[in-house]
């Protein structure tokens, strides 16, 4: 089955978290929040910092954007909560995430960010679909008690 096209930033980083060539990105103990190595992220993703090259597979481009600024915008956009990570690197009451073969998830040495969404869970891609971008509009529908719908890209459905 061909690879599902990444159109939406959720769905892009379900991919990303989920890619055995990305280590910048993990899943929490867990598997419902995402743990993000800033300076790797930035380096491995972004194409920022030195030594910097495309990423696997060219997941560089992935983004369009060279600022973990930009990406920490987007996770609030889409309604991502960031979470306290405690000394040492450790997310408060987390271990590293799902195992990925020949992943050292002890390795990090730079800013650790743990973030959260009740519908990115790591063995629940269906759930991306109630991932909103948080526009005026949308928040409109909100705070009326509407729902907000979206659509998961055609080759990403079962």
């Amino acid at each position: 089955p061909a690879a599902p096209r990444p159109c939406t930033f959720p769905v892009k980083l379900w991919l990303l978290v989920n890619s055995p060539r990305v280590v910048s990105v993990r899943w929490d103990a867990r598997g419902e929040g995402l743990l993000i190595d800033q300076p790797l992220f930035e380096q491995e993703l972004l194409g920022a910092g030195p030594g910097a090259g495309p990423g696997p597979a060219g997941e560089a481009e992935i983004f369009k954007t060279k600022n973990f600024g930009s990406i920490i915008r987007q996770l609030n956009l889409y309604g991502f909560h960031k979470l306290t990570v405690g000394p040492a690197g450790s997310a408060v009451g987390c271990r590293p995430g799902p195992a990925r073969p020949g992943g050292d998830a002890g390795s990090r040495d730079g800013p650790l960010h743990h973030f959260w969404n009740p519908h990115f869970r790591y063995d629940r891609p269906d759930l991306l679909v109630k991932i909103k971008r948080l526009t005026k509009a949308n928040k409109e529908k909100l705070d009326a008690g509407l729902e907000v719908t979206s659509r998961l890209p055609d080759d990403f459905q079962h």
